[in-house]
């Protein structure tokens, strides 16, 4: 059992505060220096925890960190996967302190403390976990495994340029197992492993009307208003019950059996907790399924974004010319994010009248995944967070999407283990993001467990 002194909490702490001080925003090409500013601190991180090899690679956008260590030929490898870059942290004002200026306080479900900044539980914090918890095996010579650390910087964009480098570089990244911590737990009282990720389709919708922006006065009531298409035709996107209206769209969708989602039932959840934690009078979602179905078993539409005409301060009378909105799709196993990509342009160029015109932009998607639970690596996992937490893990499957899963799949032909511990309520791609210090040192803690009985599992089979 990993047990870590006041001394290495303190010193890992500080480490990772000094990560999260870069802001490695990757959607913003004006944050490109301090992305890459980040992979040099990445790269530097494994050299000093013990890897023996390590590299910035190179891509289109921005750059990889590999590292890795390799203590046997004959021992099994682990491939651990995580992420650098960061969402953009808009809107400024709703953070309570600044988001690369990591602050530590407690909270009601953290009273140990939480560490507030942009990136503390997506990904920073999660991925520096291994690190560290790498260093802690080698340091203490109980580094049971072969590793390989692919850290990339372009998840929060698509990860578009990492297929292209796991094809090319398939033997370097061979592996037994593909350990990721990107993801959440039920509680700090009731561990959870992520056994299922919802796929993504991402676009972006843009409509026009006149060829410029027009007087309302002069105009208003014979022009069509962009925005006021674009709001009716986003109306049009789910019916009454809240379903999808996409002709095909659940074509294929994989049904759950009763016996099954009563299992899935059997998960701790707390419906009003749940609507007090983010402020809801009550929760919304397609008939017939419960609010823990809705983000794990379901597909879902959501306009992430929408905007278009005057939005200073003050007022002006116009009708503009063009009206923006960016819309996601997550998506469950039986679909296939291109072709639902294909059916949304489909349905919402025919919602379009013909007083505007519509340009429709695919940004990135990625398939869903489920991993089953009788293999080598959820075994390990499930052992590894029984230990630390003395109560065994729930499977179950979360509502995020990590497209790249399941290309590792099928590019390197391994399965994925989600050990994740944020929780919901870290808010994650929201203002005040954190990471409980509980979270952050359990995770260390429970790390080399798992190459443990990985390493025994595999061994034995």
């Amino acid at each position: 059992m990993v047990h870590l002194d006041k001394n290495e909490k303190d010193s890992y702490l500080a480490e990772l505060i000094e990560l999260l001080k870069i802001p490695s925003i990757s959607a913003d090409s004006q944050y490109a220096p301090q992305v890459r500013e980040t992979a040099l601190w990445v790269e530097k991180a494994l050299k000093n925890a013990g890897c023996t090899s390590t590299e910035i690679i190179e891509t289109k956008g921005h750059p990889i960190v590999y590292g890795e260590r390799m203590v046997d030929a004959d021992a099994p490898t682990v491939l651990v996967y995580g992420h650098y870059d960061v969402q953009p942290p808009d809107p400024l004002e709703l953070w309570d302190s600044a988001p690369f200026d990591p602050v530590v306080k407690p909270t009601e479900l953290h009273p140990e403390g939480a560490l507030f900044a942009r990136g503390a539980c997506d990904d920073k914090g999660q991925m520096y976990m291994h690190i560290k918890a790498f260093e802690w095996m080698v340091k203490n010579n109980q580094l049971p495994c072969n590793v390989k650390f692919m850290i990339e910087g372009e998840e929060e964009v698509g990860s578009d340029n990492l297929e292209t480098f796991i094809v090319a570089a398939k033997e370097r990244l061979a592996n037994d197992v593909i350990l990721i911590s990107d993801t959440g737990m039920i509680s700090n009282d009731q561990p959870s492993i992520t056994t299922g990720l919802r796929g993504l389709t991402y676009m972006e919708v843009t409509l026009t009307g006149p060829n410029r922006d027009l007087h309302s006065g002069l105009y208003g009531g014979a022009v069509a208003n962009p925005i006021n298409i674009l709001s009716k035709m986003i109306a049009q996107l789910h019916d009454t019950n809240n379903r999808i209206t996409i002709p095909g769209f659940y074509d294929g969708v994989a049904e759950l059996s009763l016996k099954e989602r009563e299992e899935m039932a059997q998960a701790p959840f707390n419906l009003e907790a749940y609507k007090e934690e983010i402020g809801l009078g009550d929760v919304w979602g397609e008939k017939g399924y419960s609010t823990a179905e809705h983000t794990a078993i379901r597909p879902s539409l959501d306009v992430n974004g929408i905007w278009g005409g005057y939005t200073g301060e003050g007022a002006k009378t116009v009708i503009p010319s063009k009206a923006h909105a960016k819309i996601s799709m997550r998506l469950v196993p039986g679909q296939d994010w291109e072709k639902i990509a294909d059916l949304f342009e489909a349905h919402f160029h025919s919602l379009a009248p013909k007083s505007v015109h519509v340009e429709i932009t695919r940004h990135h998607g990625g398939e869903p995944y489920v991993t089953p639970i009788d293999n080598i690596g959820y075994k390990a996992a499930y052992k590894a967070y029984s230990e630390t937490f003395d109560k065994a893990p729930i499977p179950v499957r979360g509502g995020g999407s990590i497209p790249i899963v399941p290309l590792f799949e099928k590019v390197l032909g391994s399965k994925s283990v989600l050990m994740g511990f944020g929780l919901d309520s870290d808010a994650i791609h929201s203002p005040n993001e954190h990471f409980g210090l509980f979270n952050f040192y359990k995770g260390i803690e429970t790390i080399p467990l798992f190459y443990k009985h990985f390493y025994a599992l595999k061994k034995s089979n």
